[in-house]
């Protein structure tokens, strides 16, 4: 059985033309004038550690938790950077309601040990930009974060949280081996001590 992911939520407060997959909440920028144009910077690898990571991530994916848990999201707001605090209280309430709605338990990340699909990286903004997801059963808690650097410390700009089947999917338009293609007696493994 296919399992579909299913969005819980998409929200975020960048730009929606830098990073396609979070949305904006903050008001639209006016377009820049024309003048000579500069190459964009290639995003390069964030000066980091593992323990950091981890603080962030648990951190960020835990003050939502709980704000969702209790309706209050003063303190995830407060806590991150100003362009995120451009929400008020009950915006966030609003971008977060289906969460609540259907009762997303977060709390496993406090445990669960993330796996990273995008390493941190600092964007040609400035902004340190992860992905990745908790690999719990039967569904996977999938996270992508951006933080801004504020008085030295890094703080959430935007986030965006779904959940996802755990389990391998093939895909739905390859065609099932005919009996012909199967080997003739046995599976086709070998154990470690037989040679091909």
């Amino acid at each position: 059985m296919i399992v579909k992911i299913k969005h819980i939520m998409l929200a975020a407060l960048v730009a929606a033309s830098f990073f396609p997959t979070m949305a904006s909440a903050q008001s639209p920028k006016p377009a820049p004038k024309p003048g000579p144009s500069r190459p964009a910077q290639a995003p390069r690898p964030a000066e980091i550690d593992k323990n950091g990571v981890l603080i962030l991530i648990r951190s960020t994916l835990l003050a939502l938790d709980q704000a969702n848990k209790t309706g209050n999201y003063t303190v995830l707001r407060d806590l991150s950077a100003p362009g995120f605090q451009t929400n008020t209280a009950a915006r966030l309430g609003e971008i977060f309601a289906s969460q609540r709605k259907d009762n997303l338990d977060l709390s496993g990340v406090a445990v669960l040990e993330p796996q990273l699909s995008m390493l941190p990286q600092i964007e040609s903004n400035g902004m340190m930009h992860m992905a990745g997801f908790f690999p719990s059963v039967p569904t996977q808690i999938r996270f992508e974060l951006l933080y801004a650097p504020v008085q030295g410390q890094w703080k959430l700009f935007g986030l965006s949280v779904s959940l996802g089947s755990s389990a391998p999917v093939a895909p739905s338009d390859a065609p099932a081996p005919s009996a012909a293609a199967q080997p003739k007696g046995g599976t086709g493994l070998r154990s470690s001590g037989q040679k091909p």
